[in-house]
């Protein structure tokens, strides 16, 4: 999915829980000398490289 078509709710969950899971000793999939968790998370959102997606229910 394109970066473009979260929310901005979604978007700081994925963030945040990217964040979390670096912080926690998660490989960084991107090749950044930066140690701060939140950036490199950040980053990875912006390069469309972070291994979590969204599912949405639209029954309703």
């Amino acid at each position: 999915m394109n970066t473009e078509h979260y929310t901005r709710y979604e978007k700081a969950r994925i963030i945040g829980a990217r964040s979390l899971q670096i912080s926690m000793g998660a490989p960084v999939l991107i090749d950044d000398q930066n140690t701060n968790s939140l950036y490199l998370a950040k980053k990875e959102f912006e390069l469309g490289v972070t291994p979590i997606t969204v599912k949405r229910n639209f029954d309703k």
